[in-house]
């Protein structure tokens, strides 16, 4: 291209920018009037102004990067200036309107009607797993080209941050940016996140953000969870994954009241001690109007160098409680997997790298693998949602 053809040089810009995703909101610049300005020159070289959402935004080292690359790629390498500004109120508040896509403020998006498939992961007890197969799952629907969101709902006990690799050395959780009050989620691996774990400050005492202790009753757990849903911009998802805490109390009730169209995944352990608490949990899941699509076992057996298997917890846990929530309803809810103990999948939570995407040919990984593809090829129902089709 002539580099004294300015207005020319001008249009490949833009076009060139409209590659540029904001890491956060997940959509091109051009898309969110980030691009205050394209200005070319007779000597071709051009000046890109950009208008961040925020100041002090964490992803403008990113932006202005990426922004200077796609320049580049049109007027040649050292021939872009990118200029960094900031929103006007007025600005920021025609994005969030834009971004809600005329939805009212502070709306619940995943409510019945919504299609975004909901998958809510219980389980009876604490210490099961249930976190590590939330986190694993995300990130293996996320790798299938999904788009996915994971709400970490064990408020008490959160740990979704450290299993996806979102905290410092001090157990400090990455923290949202906020755009006026809309709250934007960081990311993981593909996967958007929030959790009360990015909201809480280091202890006094132990100096570490993850000895903290959230010490909440039932009404503030209500509306923890109530904001996460309407306060967090996760843009159009494919799948919202809800890690539940352990047991039957306020959040699994909240739950039920707040997203009465979610599906429940019940996580268990071979132990038939387990399974009978397990079965709690998916039968509490019913009354609030949710359906069970499934069991996954986890820390079933491990297989030895010989061939033999260890059954460290025992065996048949799963399929106990799978066969125990089937009774009286008209289709079985399936085993969906059993995770053999592994290494690796205790060594990817403590490291925040998943074992599907770490060390994806381990046994954990591909019965995860199969959990995954078994939600993604889950029916859909249109029942009770809007279709926005005009009849003539």
């Amino acid at each position: 291209m002539p580099a004294a053809d300015p207005v020319a040089l001008e249009a490949a810009v833009r076009a060139a920018l409209t590659g540029v995703i904001d890491p956060e909101i997940r959509k091109p610049v051009t898309e969110l009037d980030m691009v205050d300005r394209v200005v070319a020159g007779d000597d071709g070289r051009v000046e890109v102004g950009i208008r961040l959402t925020i100041v002090g935004c964490p992803a403008s080292d990113r932006i202005e990067r990426d922004v200077r690359q796609a320049a580049e790629s049109v007027a040649g390498a050292g021939n872009a200036d990118v200029v960094l500004s900031v929103m006007t109120p007025e600005q920021r508040a025609a994005l969030t309107e834009r971004l809600r896509g005329g939805r009212a403020a502070r709306g619940n998006p995943f409510g019945p009607g919504s299609l975004t498939r909901v998958i809510a992961v219980t389980s009876g007890k604490g210490g099961v797993g249930k976190s590590t197969i939330t986190a694993n799952l995300a990130v293996a629907l996320a790798a299938r080209g999904l788009s996915v969101g994971l709400v970490d709902a064990d408020v008490h006990g959160f740990s979704i941050p450290g299993l996806l690799g979102l905290v410092d050395a001090s157990g400090l959780a990455a923290r949202p940016t906020r755009v006026d009050e809309m709250i934007l989620p960081p990311v993981a691996h593909g996967v958007k996140v929030i959790s009360i774990g990015m909201f809480v400050e280091p202890s006094e005492e132990g100096g570490r953000a993850s000895s903290v202790a959230v010490a909440w009753r039932g009404p503030m757990l209500h509306r923890t969870l109530s904001q996460f849903l309407t306060d967090v911009y996760f843009g159009d998802l494919d799948v919202l994954l809800v890690d539940l805490p352990p047991g039957t109390g306020d959040v699994a009730i909240s739950l039920g009241q707040l997203l009465p169209n979610a599906e429940v995944v019940v996580v268990t352990t071979p132990q038939p001690a387990a399974a009978d608490v397990a079965e709690r949990s998916g039968v509490v899941a019913r009354q609030t109007g949710q359906k069970i699509v499934g069991v996954v076992e986890n820390m079933a057996g491990f297989a030895q160098p010989g061939g033999d298997v260890l059954e460290l917890f025992g065996a048949g846990g799963g399929a106990i409680v799978a066969e125990r929530l089937s009774a009286g309803q008209p289709e079985p809810v399936p085993l969906l997997a059993s995770v053999p103990l592994s290494v690796a999948l205790r060594r990817g939570g403590d490291d925040g790298m998943p074992v599907v995407l770490g060390e994806p040919d381990d046994p954990a990984a591909r019965a995860i693998e199969q959990v995954a593809a078994q939600i993604a090829a889950l029916p859909r129902s249109l029942g009770g949602r809007r279709l926005d089709l005009t009849v003539r």
